[in-house]
């Protein structure tokens, strides 16, 4: 099972809604040789974490896929789907027009950059958890031998509303 996570929160260099880029990028899944989305989760309305003054709500949801592609090609075909909606990194957690991150790939552990898997801070962020829990209910962190649902109840409440 390979899991990931799409977010936004600015409009696309296509003048995109940020929701239409996830759904954009969600359907952009399926073009990736090696990976065959097959669920997706609800998409939610989340609060910036951390905050950040005048930044937009993002929209956030989680793509259950399978597959054969390895870590370092899908970092790659990921990537690329971000650059094609414009995507800029000019400093850590700034507002983006789409941020895809690959939360697990089954039981992998790699702790090499580029991917770390599974994602280092995914097992803290409510944006993540809930929306995987719709897609993948009972899933067990490799590294934490939690599943989602545990993982869920060590949060604390964040703002995120669904779509």
């Amino acid at each position: 099972m390979i899991l990931i996570a799409l977010g936004a929160n600015l409009p696309g260099t296509d003048g995109r809604a940020p929701r239409a880029t996830c759904e954009a990028a969600a359907a952009g899944l399926g073009t990736i040789p090696g990976l065959r989305p097959v669920a997706l989760s609800r998409w939610w309305a989340t609060a910036p974490e951390p905050p950040l003054p005048g930044s937009p709500w993002y929209v956030n949801g989680v793509a259950r896929c399978e597959g054969t592609i390895g870590p370092e090609a899908l970092l790659a075909a990921l990537q690329g789907l971000e650059d094609m909606a414009g995507r800029v990194r000019p400093y850590p957690n700034a507002p983006r027009t789409l941020d895809l991150d690959i939360i697990a790939m089954g039981d992998l552990m790699r702790d090499t950059p580029d991917p770390v898997l599974p994602h280092p801070r995914a097992h803290l962020r409510r944006f993540v958890l809930q929306p995987l829990a719709e897609v993948a209910p009972g899933w067990r962190h490799p590294l934490l031998n939690k599943t989602v649902e545990e993982l869920l109840l060590d949060l604390p409440p964040a703002p995120m509303e669904p779509l």
